[in-house]
């Protein structure tokens, strides 16, 4: 049905035309509209490309045809080149929204499914539109599903796995039964099997809307809602006869038409800060990022300085940064504008190498055209930040085969430095292409702080992850050509093991070494040597 083929780029920006190596494009065509929703990025620097797609011919083994939605799935390896691809289907619409790389390999799907039970899918509809839950190997292959839901509407929208191994899963439900507004969030947490094991749900006098849930390092977990609600007066209350659902009230009014509503969940569950954040208009929120002082929230606004909005627009809608502690206390606010309609859909936090301290932000996303076109409207777009939320550089990425419209989706920085983008392309609506850009760009390259060779974990269990620093111009792991030997011995000089690799991050097998310290040695095929030290526990 798809086709994966590579083509050239060319990289524009604002003023100075920087260096960026383009590593490789991969294009996903299809002429139905297809959605992309993610970019999950593997610990062995691999990608999963997850979104929804129609099945031009579907073959199942009852000769069933599906024509609606599906999740669809294509892992990509370090070079860009397709390692599997896969489907989930129910007998109706299903929309695949969030994907987490698990600590054990593999991914959590969470998505929106309106399918009874049938095909791929094992659990009948609980009513309406529920969030079905898919956990997968690396390989693709399903190893656990989940239907989560109501009577009513229920939609996934964001996935996190905790420390503990298990996952918190964020959505929406419509008119819930014991709710408060037309729309209110629900968050689920569940083990590693998925078992529930506690769910709450938030809202206010109107439509609340998650946006983006990430982990914080207490095991809890920060949401970033879109919230079109006043406070609702009244207490939390427990569902009659279920000590398991904890309903939770906003207690903040909006300034404006649509505000950025931030909530801090401890890893109980429990609500222990939210916070208000817009002026008179309609602010969005879109996605969030943790740093070595607190979170960074971003989103799109329509708002002049007004209700606690200390930043104007400049024209049509802007990017609108708010820096926070780790309390929600604000630090800063910052806005940025590249004319008409810009739109942020992703940010990374560059830290040190200890991950100790932040050195700044790259924001990813686009610019939608609004009565007029500029000449880099519907283009991909980075830009970088400093710590303060100071503007260092901002450039556009172009296609050589470049559409009308052209909307990114997800960023991700790779440890390296390297960046993948990953959106759509068409020629008209309705005809999306996957776009999978990744780039390296000089100037993340300074920033970030290397190392010959790196394994983690360290101590290792079963499997641990050599990645390879050396970059000396014309040889460096990942381009296809370049080369390296990873060899592992006892500490008595005995080698156990040895392989050939052409990439920057290799996975090696360490189930069958006891107890005690090893030595990895990397040899480069141009005779530059790197050597650690490996704990098995």
């Amino acid at each position: 049905m798809k086709k994966l083929y590579t083509s050239a780029l060319l990289i524009c920006t604002t003023a100075v035309l920087y260096a960026q190596d383009v590593v490789w494009q991969k294009d996903i065509k299809s002429s139905t509209q297809d959605f992309l929703s993610q970019v999950t990025t593997t610990i062995d620097q691999q990608y999963l490309i997850t979104g929804s797609s129609i099945q031009s011919k579907k073959i199942t083994s009852d000769n069933k045809q599906n024509n609606g939605y599906d999740f669809h799935l294509v892992k990509l390896n370090q070079q860009g080149e397709e390692a599997w691809e896969k489907y989930f289907s129910g007998q109706n619409h299903d929309f695949l929204s969030a994907t987490v790389a698990t600590q054990e390999g593999g991914f959590l799907l969470a998505g929106t499914s309106f399918s009874g039970k049938g095909l791929d899918k094992k659990d009948a509809s609980k009513g309406g539109s529920d969030i079905w839950l898919i956990r997968v190997n690396e390989f693709g292959d399903e190893l656990w599903q989940k239907t989560l839901g109501t009577s009513q509407d229920e939609e996934a929208r964001s996935v996190i796995q905790t420390a503990d191994f298990g996952f918190m899963v964020a959505g929406n439900i419509q008119n819930a039964a014991n709710g408060f507004g037309s729309k209110d969030v629900t968050v689920t947490r569940l083990d590693k099997n998925g078992k529930v094991l506690s769910e709450i749900i938030l809202g206010g006098r109107g439509l609340d809307e998650v946006e983006k849930m990430i982990p914080t390092p207490d095991g809890g977990a920060l949401l970033g809602i879109y919230s079109r609600s006043s406070a609702y007066a009244g207490s939390g209350k427990m569902e009659a006869g279920s000590s398991a659902i904890n309903y939770q009230p906003k207690t903040s009014n909006n300034f404006g038409e649509g505000d950025y509503w931030v909530i801090k969940l401890s890893k109980d569950n429990k609500i222990e800060w939210e916070k208000n954040f817009g002026g008179k208009g309609d602010d969005h929120l879109r996605t969030m990022a943790f740093t070595s002082s607190g979170y960074i929230i971003g989103g799109e606004s329509r708002s002049e300085k007004s209700g606690n909005k200390t930043v104007g627009i400049e024209e049509g809608t802007d990017v609108w940064l708010i820096s926070l502690n780790t309390k929600g206390e604000e630090q800063w606010q910052k806005s940025y504008n590249f004319k008409n309609r810009d739109i942020l859909m992703g940010m990374n936090v560059i830290n040190t190498r200890d991950g100790k301290n932040s050195k700044g932000v790259l924001l990813g996303g686009y610019t939608q055209a609004e009565e007029r076109i500029e000449a880099n409207d519907e283009t991909f777009w980075m830009l970088y930040i400093d710590n303060d939320g100071n503007e260092q550089w901002r450039k556009h990425v172009k296609g050589e085969s470049r559409k009308k419209e052209e909307r990114l989706s997800d960023l991700k920085m790779n440890k390296d430095g390297s960046i993948i983008l990953a959106g759509t392309s068409a020629e008209e609506l309705g005809k999306e292409n996957w776009k999978i850009v990744k780039l390296g760009d000089s100037q993340i390259d300074q920033l970030i702080e290397k190392q010959n060779i790196k394994i983690y974990p360290n101590p290792v269990s079963d499997y641990c992850y050599v990645e390879i620093g050396f970059d000396d111009g014309s040889w460096k792991l990942g381009d296809g050509k370049s080369e390296a030997e990873i060899t592992l011995y006892d500490m008595g000089g005995r080698q156990l093991q040895s392989l050939k690799t052409k990439n920057k991050i290799t996975k090696i097998n360490t189930q069958n070494l006891i107890q005690g310290a090893y030595l990895i040695v990397v040899k480069t095929d141009t005779e530059k040597t790197a050597n650690a030290k490996l704990i098995k526990k």
